[in-house]
């Protein structure tokens, strides 16, 4: 197992620095140019506004400023943002505690609604149940963020003034209402997300459990005696979770990314809505970092999905 995870790492240094090669020229091509606005202002002579570009090496060639950028981001300096006027890491800390709530939260939500109602549904096929599931799940996943994010603001909040739509990350109160603040201010992104990711969720633990109950030695199993909780628990739901589980390998990294829509719904000041206006205002070294950041999550969680398949199935040899 040891040798594996080292032969994926060695092969993921060059998948990542072939992104980075592609992401810093796409955005280096991009059109748009974040000193515009001081070619603009009166205020900033030419020879100064120059003068900042030549100091930051906006007018090196592309290699150039490829390699200080990667060589820079290896030592732990992201860049510095033009907007903002502070470093990129910074800025995005500053964002990332407010994303790893409202998302992880709402990912947590996905999961205990998924796999429960999943197993039970592929458990007792075309009952009820299974149809009631189904058909919550096809709305859930039908529906887009934005639609039923404005649906949560017009119900909760305009018609009973029940939870706050905007989300404030400088809460004016300490202690318990400080938390209890940021727990109604999170219910409706959290809800929005969960529900979503989690009808989602549900089809692909149905689909697998319901594979894999039919198999022989599922059979085999009840045939001995076993009870069918343990038959399921052992037997079923853990070789199931295998393509689950690389579902959720691929959606975790957006937990650090952001919900781009959702937070723009409902005001949550977190990665994704920096990203945005880090896109619209031409701000290169924020998006580069979200970015290639994000790239790094995406390749590190498919190897622990890979890792998870040797431990969820003992057939499957990583020597």
């Amino acid at each position: 197992m040891t040798r594996y995870v080292v032969r994926r790492v060695l092969i993921a240094i060059p998948v990542l620095i072939g992104i980075s090669m592609v992401l810093f020229t796409v955005l280096a091509l991009a059109p748009g140019d974040p000193f515009a606005e001081l070619a603009t202002n009166s205020n900033v002579p030419p020879d100064v506004a120059q003068r900042l570009r030549a100091d930051l090496g906006l007018d090196d060639p592309l290699p150039v400023r490829y390699v200080r950028w990667f060589t820079s981001l290896l030592r732990g300096e992201w860049g510095f943002s033009f907007q903002s006027r502070m470093s990129v890491d910074r800025l995005i800390l500053q964002r990332l505690p407010v994303s790893l709530w409202v998302l992880g939260s709402a990912y947590v939500l996905a999961l205990a609604v998924a796999v429960p109602v999943g197993i039970l549904s592929a458990l007792r096929p075309y009952s009820l149940f299974d149809q009631i599931a189904t058909g919550l799940a096809f709305v859930g996943f039908s529906l887009p963020t934005f639609f039923t994010g404005l649906v949560f603001i017009l119900v909760f909040s305009v018609w009973l003034d029940w939870l706050p739509f905007i989300y404030r990350a400088d809460v004016d109160a300490t202690g318990l209402s400080f938390v209890m603040e940021h727990l109604r201010q999170a219910i409706m992104p959290v809800a929005v997300l969960g529900l979503f990711q989690g009808a989602v969720l549900t089809r692909f633990v149905r689909a697998s459990v319901l594979e894999v109950v039919q198999l022989d030695y599922v059979n085999t199993a009840r045939a001995k005696g076993l009870s069918e909780a343990r038959t399921v628990g052992k037997h079923v739901v853990r070789n199931a979770l295998i393509p689950v589980v690389t579902v959720i390998a691929l959606q975790v990294p957006t937990v650090f990314a952001g919900a781009v829509v959702t937070e723009q719904i409902f005001r949550v000041p977190g990665i994704g809505s920096l990203l945005i206006t880090a896109i619209l205002a031409s701000d290169t070294p924020v998006v580069l970092a979200i970015t290639f950041v994000y790239a790094v999550l995406v390749v590190v969680f498919n190897i622990v999905a890979d890792v998870v398949y040797g431990w969820l199935d003992p057939r499957i040899s990583y020597a």
